[in-house]
């Protein structure tokens, strides 16, 4: 029984060769670039003064809510954007200012969150922040 091999057909194995080539190369740009990565950058923070003591009484916050239709509601008393500007000149002249919590639905245009911070920031009021409770 004799086989005849015919040369001239496609070839069907794999040549490995380009393949071991193209992993060695990223092997060696992984090995160069991992301990640039690995870098670790010098932050100086900020340090609390230990000489300053917290406030003995803090003011409580107040609670401004913001419903989806954009109606407002301090302290759960609904307020209209006039109401809210006299309540805010009421503040603004107090020396010790309390937080003023907003918390705006999951719904509300921001247009009108950015109405209320607009109106705290034209009466120079600095302790704003968000919650989620609504």
């Amino acid at each position: 029984m004799s086989f005849t091999t015919n040369t001239s057909g496609p070839m069907s194995e794999i040549n490995v060769t380009p393949l071991v080539d193209v992993m060695l190369v990223l092997l060696i740009i992984f090995m160069i670039t991992a301990p640039v990565l690995a870098h670790k950058i010098q932050v100086d923070l900020p340090q609390p003064n230990p000489n300053q003591t917290p406030p003995t009484n803090p003011l409580d916050p107040i609670h401004l809510k913001i419903d989806q239709s954009g109606a407002l509601y301090w302290n759960d008393t609904p307020v209209d954007e006039l109401g809210l500007k006299a309540q805010l000149a009421v503040i603004a002249q107090q020396t010790n200012q309390p937080e003023i919590q907003i918390a705006a639905a999951d719904g509300v245009a921001y247009q009108h969150v950015a109405v209320v911070l607009a109106d705290a920031k034209s009466y120079n009021l600095v302790k704003i922040g968000f919650t989620e409770n609504f």
